[in-house]
């Protein structure tokens, strides 16, 4: 990674903290391992802790560093005797939990690349994964297992599952028990000695056409996000902080946002799955483990804005909420400042470059309407289609000036995808905005068919693909609508084969379709029976034009 030119204040991985410092170089050595820099550098004999881990009934137990080192490295053992090399490919499929943080940090040590898989995936979304990824173990749990006996004729690549075995029942005979595996194992293990721009994981983002692509990303990755979490939260590290996200750690926000950047610093993370986000659940959680640093999702505030007087009911001390996916507004930064006792400060990026903008109510003052400025160390301009950079107060595309350690080394297997990602030295994240003189940037919203849900980028096109499997679908199209609580939630427009007429018990059956085989947040909240569909003269449907029906009021359902 080569240094940006022009800054003032030389930075480094052993040493990190803004201070009130917003401009310097970086300075990223040549060999990097996340799993070392994570675990390995505060296991030191102290029993520090690391996870705080609180299980469906409640019970409530910590691990040190020392504890999580000694178990992944006995994982990255078992991971060696089972085959696994550099550069293969892991699949996770588990939610927030020790096994979970354990096989990250045992396939970086092996120099493995993790392919993280949402808890909520249903069998097509997890078996497109780990064929395109070609991964040659999965590690998961009953639940994921459920899932991926169904598809795991399809998965050629996958050689062996690793199965996190609950108490009393039996491991498949398809699989591995996880911790009967690991246990077997020595204790020690050296780490590879990884260079920074190695392969570490592979998180798929959704887009406007095809299927899901694979964001590859090297060890650096974990570098790049320490200033985006320093600036959202407040001069992240400080004494007694506690870090915990409802966000699953699939995604980028929960693992590089909150649990990496953490065990950084050596701080522990609370981890904690939410069967499902009741809010009142959540004000005791805070109370309870004194959480001091919250990631919420905006859907997650704004569901937590209809508990009545919660700082009355429960005795809980934030010192930072920082929130990021959707634009916040106003009256909801002004509740979390009543609420919680601090600005709730907004951040930016998506997953091929995550983290580049904030807001930081201890660095420079909000303005309405802004999600921040750009991260010390991020070179974030507006720019045209060409990559140019444009005046102030101009509308464009908001992007990324390379090289940058938080950025992507491509599209796994998709070079076309990656090159189109680029314009001129530029990285052109899909949404437009504008920069005024002092440098806030205005998010304005997609330039494409891509739809933010509840903090989730939805790509259109796999879930019309799924929508074509049913029988009676004959054509489908999918459009994010406005949505006062989501944001956006996703509509589908689908035209019947003969022989099958709209009804309210073909509406819920298509509905559940697509939530059991792509992802509970995918499905069509919303679904209109049309006759026909809005295409080009090539036949390509137009989505466009569906948006403009459904805004000027022409989009009525017929149910």
């Amino acid at each position: 990674m080569q240094p940006h030119d022009g800054d003032k204040t030389m930075i480094g991985p052993e040493h990190y903290s803004l201070q009130g410092k917003v401009d310097y170089k970086w300075r990223i050595q040549e060999h990097f391992n996340i799993a070392r820099e994570v675990c390995d550098k505060w296991a030191d004999g102290t029993g520090r802790p690391a996870l705080v881990y609180e299980d469906k009934t409640g019970k409530v137990t910590t691990y040190s560093f020392d504890q999580i080192k000694t178990l992944s490295n006995q994982l990255a053992n078992t991971l060696t005797k089972a085959g696994l090399r550099r550069g293969d490919r892991i699949g996770i499929f588990l939610s927030q939990g020790v096994e979970t943080l354990i096989s990250h940090v045992a396939a970086y040590k092996i120099g493995a690349v993790t392919v993280p898989l949402f808890y909520l995936f249903g069998p097509d979304a997890i078996s497109y994964r780990l064929n395109n990824s070609a991964a040659k173990l999965l590690i998961t749990d009953a639940a994921g297992m459920g899932k991926v006996s169904a598809v795991r004729d399809e998965l050629a690549a996958l050689q062996q599952i690793l199965y996190v075995e609950d108490p009393g029942v039996a491991v498949p005979d398809s699989a591995q028990g996880f911790w009967g595996s690991l246990r077997q194992e020595f204790p020690e293990f050296t780490t590879v000695d990884t260079l920074a721009d190695d392969p570490a994981i592979i998180i798929y983002t959704s887009g406007t056409t095809g299927k899901a692509k694979g964001a590859l990303h090297s060890h650096r990755i974990l570098l790049g996000h320490l200033p985006g979490v320093e600036v959202s939260h407040d001069g992240f590290p400080q004494a007694g902080d506690l870090f915990w996200t409802p966000a699953d750690w699939a995604w980028i926000g929960g693992l590089f946002d909150v649990l990496m950047p953490s065990l950084y610093h050596g701080i522990p993370v609370l981890a904690k799955r939410l069967e499902k986000f009741e809010p009142e659940a959540v004000f005791d959680l805070l109370e309870r483990h004194q959480v001091r640093n919250v990631f919420f999702p905006p859907t997650a505030l704004k569901m937590l804005r209809i508990v009545e007087k919660p700082n009355e009911r429960w005795h809980y001390h934030l010192r930072s909420v920082a929130s990021g996916g959707e634009s916040l507004g106003s009256d909801l930064i002004a509740w979390g400042q009543q609420v919680f006792g601090v600005t709730i400060n907004e951040f930016y990026g998506q997953t091929e470059c995550n983290l580049v903008v904030s807001s930081s109510a201890t660095l420079y003052p909000p303005k309405p309407g802004s999600m921040g400025r750009a991260v010390p160390g991020h070179d974030v301009q507006i720019v045209d289609e060409q990559g140019n950079v444009l005046p102030a107060g101009a509308t464009g595309n908001i992007a990324v000036r390379r090289p940058d350690p938080v950025m992507f080394l491509g599209y796994w297997q998709n070079p076309e995808a990656t090159k189109e990602k680029f314009a001129g030295d530029f990285l052109v994240t899909g949404d437009l905005g504008t920069m005024d003189a002092d440098g806030y940037i205005t998010y304005l919203g997609r330039n494409d068919d891509v739809i933010t849900s509840a903090g989730y980028r939805i790509g259109p096109a796999p879930i019309e693909e799924c929508l074509m499997r049913h029988p009676a679908v004959k054509l489908a199209a999918v459009i994010g609508v406005k949505d006062e609580v989501r944001t956006e939630i996703v509509k589908a427009f689908i035209v019947l084969r003969d022989g099958f007429s709209p009804s309210q018990s073909l509406f819920k059956e298509i509905q559940g379709f697509v939530r059991d085989r792509l992802a509970a947040h995918e499905y069509p909240r919303d679904i209109a029976f049309v006759d026909a569909l809005p295409t080009t003269p090539t036949g390509k449907i137009m989505r466009r034009a569906l948006k403009q029906q459904e805004e000027s009021g022409a989009g009525a359902i017929a149910q």
